[in-house]
């Protein structure tokens, strides 16, 4: 069996796994305790300071990422565009959030989170698998993540935020090891997932982190090495190529 068959088997089969776990997963409410960080030392007179400051690096990626589109893809720029404005704004939204955190603003934190998720994965779908069904594939991803941020606003269950999350994750992986890129440098996207999966990590353990480290807390450290992976993923960006004879382009 070829192994672009068996990427597309498992692609299928996670994303009917996670539309039957819509179903048979009981709903997921967010916890009050989500909202107690390690971390609220007041500086410079803005509450939890770290935890809102750490978040600088996700604008200064967005933007970067904005003002060098032009440098970093040669076909339609608008998937990237709408992904590094994402990133931007998570800088906004998580910022607004963690000066006083409460469900209410968590709305404005997940929020361009799962723009920028959705418009990565169109992206990766089209340089994986088939330019123009990427394309196509990004508003529905787009709304998707929205009613999974409607939904749980409306019914307090997180269980559809959760899965738009996993999906993306799980196909950006199962993309990387049985598709290949139109493009000779993949080294971007395998950092970026593992500056995700230390981040989460990281935000686990953030006051074990922070009784370590003493001035830095795990989720500080979330958000900066989440940061770098996005800005290493740019930087491969702009030295990568078109590998000729690619037929995802078609």
């Amino acid at each position: 069996m070829k192994r672009k068959t068996i990427g597309y088997i498992l692609l299928a089969l996670t994303a009917m796994a996670c539309i039957v776990g819509v179903f048979f997963i009981h709903p997921i409410t967010q916890s009050s305790s989500y909202h107690h960080f390690s971390d609220r030392a007041t500086m410079f007179t803005i509450p939890n300071f770290w935890n809102v400051i750490s978040n600088l690096p996700f604008l200064i990626a967005g933007l970067l990422g904005l003002v060098r589109l032009r440098s970093i893809v040669s076909h339609t720029k608008i998937q990237y565009c709408i992904f590094f404005l994402g990133i931007a704004l998570v800088a906004i939204g998580s910022g607004y959030y963690h000066l006083h955190p409460d469900n209410r603003r968590l709305v404005w934190d997940r929020l361009p989170m799962t723009i920028a998720f959705m418009a990565l994965f169109s992206i990766v779908v089209s340089e994986f698998i088939h330019l123009k069904i990427g394309q196509k594939l990004l508003i529905p991803a787009l709304i998707t993540g929205l009613l999974s941020i409607f939904y749980w606003i409306v019914f307090d269950d997180l269980k559809v935020y959760v899965l738009v999350q996993f999906y993306p994750i799980i196909a950006t992986l199962i993309a990387l090891v049985f598709f290949k890129s139109i493009y000779n440098l993949t080294i971007g996207y395998w950092l970026l997932l593992l500056a995700y999966i230390t981040a989460k990590i990281l935000e686990h353990f953030d006051y074990q982190t922070h009784q370590f480290l003493k001035l830095l807390s795990g989720h500080t450290l979330k958000n900066i090495v989440v940061a770098m992976g996005i800005y290493i993923l740019l930087r491969t960006y702009q030295k990568r190529k078109v590998q000729a004879g690619s037929s995802n382009i078609l």
